[in-house]
């Protein structure tokens, strides 16, 4: 959804059926939103705080980990396999982890090297307490208020009469416009 609603995607739009550009544009919002479900998308430095956190209290595997950061984040952040096991990999190259292969299954510690890391890291927080914050002050309630708007839009484009069409279009616009200026604020 690039650029500002036209009247196009409303009353028709390339498949020639009512509405279908609404539709259209609602799928991709809705999608946008979906992906960030059902919590926050946490960075590659917020996964590398976590495990030096954990690892801080004793040896883990990989599916621990990823376990406890769930649970530690009330459920709002499991990070993907896709992201801890190369993080692992990133701290067993820098010499700040150790793995262990028992059972089947890689242990990780932390070194000297690490302990220290994990220590001066400490001071900043844990990563899921960022994300109890970001909870608390409301973030997540703009998907779901995102996703109500896009379902009302498509609602006035399925019944609305042209002239309905055209004051909704006028509001979206305008929203858009006083999102952005919240973000430009100092």
């Amino acid at each position: 959804m690039h650029g500002s609603f036209q009247q196009d995607q409303f009353d028709g739009g390339r498949s020639g059926r009512p509405g279908s550009g609404m539709w259209e544009a609602m799928e991709h919002l809705r999608s946008q939103f979906e992906r960030k479900a059902p919590g926050t998308r946490m960075g590659r430095g917020d996964v590398r705080q976590a495990l030096l956190s954990l690892l801080v209290e004793g040896p883990k595997h990989g599916y621990q980990l990823i376990s406890e950061i769930e649970a530690r984040s009330g459920g709002t952040w499991r990070p993907s396999p896709g992201s801890v096991y190369p993080t692992l990999q990133l701290l067993a190259d820098e010499g700040l982890v150790g793995a262990e292969e028992a059972g089947g299954r890689k242990t990780y510690s932390l070194t000297e090297a690490g302990r220290a890391v994990a220590d001066a890291a400490a001071e900043q927080g844990t990563p899921w307490a960022s994300a109890d914050q970001r909870e608390s002050t409301g973030f997540s309630a703009l998907p779901k208020a995102g996703f109500e708007l896009a379902q009302a839009a498509a609602q006035v484009g399925r019944t609305g009469t042209p002239e309905q069409v055209h004051e909704a279009v006028v509001i979206l616009e305008d929203a858009r416009r006083r999102l952005y200026s919240i973000l430009a604020r100092d």
